[in-house]
């Protein structure tokens, strides 16, 4: 996520509803996401779509390794021998 620049990318909730439009371009074209404030507090972010779908995968791609570093920590592995079969069991059966 690219930094946020303090003079430019956090705006008065007053001024986000008036000029929805133009926010959602600004977001868009430069990639910054826009803070949005209620009585000088931080109440929202608005970011890109992708932007949005970039965070969310790398949450997921950190969950999946924790997950996975939690099963070996508790022995839950499998030899590679065994990953091979369970694999062929899969694709001769059709069962996922």
């Amino acid at each position: 996520m690219k930094s946020i620049r303090i003079s430019s990318d956090i705006i008065p909730l007053g001024e986000f509803k008036t000029g929805i439009s133009a926010c959602l371009k600004k977001v868009r074209s430069t990639g910054h996401p826009l803070i949005i404030t209620q009585n000088g507090r931080p109440a929202g972010v608005l970011l890109s779509p992708e932007e949005y779908d970039n965070l969310v995968y790398r949450k997921q791609f950190i969950e999946s390794i924790e997950r996975g570093m939690m099963a070996a920590e508790v022995g839950d592995v499998y030899s590679t021998e065994e990953v091979r079969a369970k694999l062929a069991e899969k694709r001769t059966t059709g069962k996922q």
